[in-house]
């Protein structure tokens, strides 16, 4: 990342801190348990059954339902179920700059209210560009630093913050998967296949770094062909 992108990607920081600071319940659709499940229903679907070719058979939904139980209720619960409006795809694609160096968000008619990691997630776990992971946390420290001081409900311990951050990430990365599968198979985009191993990449590094999503981590990597390693402690 040059300085360029750091200024860019703190911009960003600004107006999404503005943005959570308006937030009022009841004004926009809850982003609750229904629509999560909703979301990574389109995995298993997409992802697994027509793009992967696996059969979705009992026991495949009898591993994938507890997993995705355990991601709900942590990204529903995070950070003491601290709520905000959320745009759903706070990406660099709907970020624009105009004349004056202001930056400008389109494409917020998903926008939902529910967890407040979820936009800072979609921000620096892009399904279509990667950073450094130095580059995330830098970044996602400082929209955490900026966010408190601001009065928003975010906790005094940055690791707490962070591990929600990564889980929230994990969700998003299934659904991406399964809707970028779905665009590919079902309405004929077939670019966006392409960007489908980065968003499975993103949910095979993070499930190696806790033990819960290892399960997910090591059912991933049985989708993708790979040889799964199990270690063994003594």
């Amino acid at each position: 990342a040059t300085p360029a992108h750091f200024d860019l990607y703190m911009q960003a920081v600004d107006v999404l801190v503005q943005w959570q600071l308006a937030s009022k319940p009841g004004v926009l659709p809850p982003y609750d348990d229904a629509l999560l499940s909703r979301e990574l229903a389109l995995f298993p679907e997409w992802y697994v059954g027509q793009h992967r070719g696996f059969a979705l058979d009992g026991t495949l939904i009898a591993k994938l339902g507890p997993l995705f139980a355990q991601i709900k209720a942590s990204n529903l619960n995070a950070l003491d179920g601290a709520r905000v409006y959320v745009h759903r795809d706070f990406m660099p694609r709907n970020l624009m700059v105009d004349a004056n160096g202001d930056l400008g968000v389109l494409d917020f008619q998903d926008a939902v209210y529910g967890p407040i990691t979820y936009d800072i997630a979609s921000l620096l776990r892009d399904a279509f560009i990667s950073w450094d992971e130095n580059f995330v946390i830098d970044i996602t420290v400082r929209y955490w630093e900026k966010a408190r001081k601001a009065g928003l409900p975010l906790p005094a311990d940055i690791d707490d913050f962070y591990r929600d951050f990564e889980w929230m990430g994990v969700q998003r990365h299934l659904k991406v998967a399964g809707i970028f599968a779905r665009l590919s198979h079902r309405d004929g985009k077939d670019a966006y296949l392409q960007d489908i191993p980065l968003v499975v990449e993103y949910l095979k590094r993070t499930c190696k770094r806790y033990s819960e999503l290892l399960p997910l981590g090591r059912l991933i990597q049985s989708l993708t062909g790979e040889t799964v390693q199990v270690g063994f402690t003594f």
